[in-house]
């Protein structure tokens, strides 16, 4: 679909008009599924019972199945196995499953339009992203009450930009080289070659789909700690940085921006940095028997 001015109203002058320059070359933004959409409005009339969501969601078999893959993360390892849609929701709760509908709605989007092979790795990272992030919150929820599907929807919608940049622009894969192993955009590249930031398209594919305001400003800020003053955003980027170097460290695969932020990272989320190690650990050996 065509930008809503709106959205490019929340950008700085010259973001927006970058913004604008690629919507005007035929970059879309990803509806909202029906589904998704008539699941919020039966929530906000506030007067259906579970059994009503849950047959909602079931409407759509495969945001269903990316549903239940989701609260196979070992976050919700107490509550496990979930034998049905309506158990999730009373569960794991209505908001907290809507997160992880929305998040499941764009992976399962993306699930059917994967031309090319670079995109099908790039939605099995993000998947493996947002289930670290998952571990790391729920690690940590009691310290930076940052939930665990909240950062599972951050973790997948973050770099969501770089898909759609991939399906708009045919040399963005190439020259970036995102179907080789260990290789990721890098944002001062993307800018300079494309005239575009995949973290601002990001940001306004989460505020169409009507993401936590926090969540949207992670999305936007996730290579740029100095530009955030909301604590909740810090504490979202915070955990999307850590999952990601471990993502690559147990792909082994280099991550040059994690030294830069690795000291910010590791006192947003109230870890000594001597602790790190430890605390990589476990959530590795939480990851690997999920």
């Amino acid at each position: 679909m065509s930008i809503d001015q709106a959205l490019l109203a929340t950008l700085s002058e010259d973001e927006s008009r970058k913004a604008a320059r690629l919507f005007e070359k035929g970059l879309l933004i990803p509806p909202q599924p029906r589904v998704l959409q008539d699941l919020v409005r039966l929530v906000n009339e506030g007067n259906h019972g579970l059994r009503v969501l849950a047959a909602k969601i079931a409407e759509d078999p495969g945001l269903t199945a990316v549903l239940f893959k989701a609260v196979q993360s070992p976050a919700y390892r107490a509550h496990q196995p979930f034998s049905s849609v309506e158990q999730i929701l009373q569960t794991i709760g209505i908001q907290q499953t809507i997160n992880l509908v929305r998040a499941a709605a764009l992976s399962s989007q993306a699930a059917g339009n994967r031309k090319l092979q670079s995109l099908e790795a790039f939605w099995a990272r993000s998947q493996a992203v947002a289930q670290i992030a998952m571990i790391i919150a729920d690690e940590r929820v009691s310290v930076c009450n940052i939930f665990p599907d909240q950062a599972y929807l951050a973790g997948v919608f973050h770099d969501c930009g770089v898909a759609l940049l991939m399906q708009r622009f045919s040399t963005y894969c190439k020259t970036l080289r995102l179907d080789e192993p260990g290789h990721w955009p890098n944002l001062a590249e993307e800018d300079a070659r494309f005239s575009a930031d995949h973290a601002v398209v990001g940001y306004l594919v989460a505020l169409h789909w009507k993401l936590p305001g926090f969540v949207c400003d992670a999305i936007r800020f996730h290579h740029d700690f100095a530009r955030m003053d909301d604590h909740d955003a810090r504490t979202m980027v915070a955990i999307l940085q850590l999952a990601v170097h471990i993502y690559s460290r147990d792909s082994l695969v280099a991550n040059p921006e994690w030294e830069t932020v690795r000291e910010a990272t590791a006192a947003e989320l109230g870890i000594h940095e001597d602790a790190l190690p430890e605390f990589i650990d476990i959530v590795l050996e939480r990851y690997h028997h999920s």
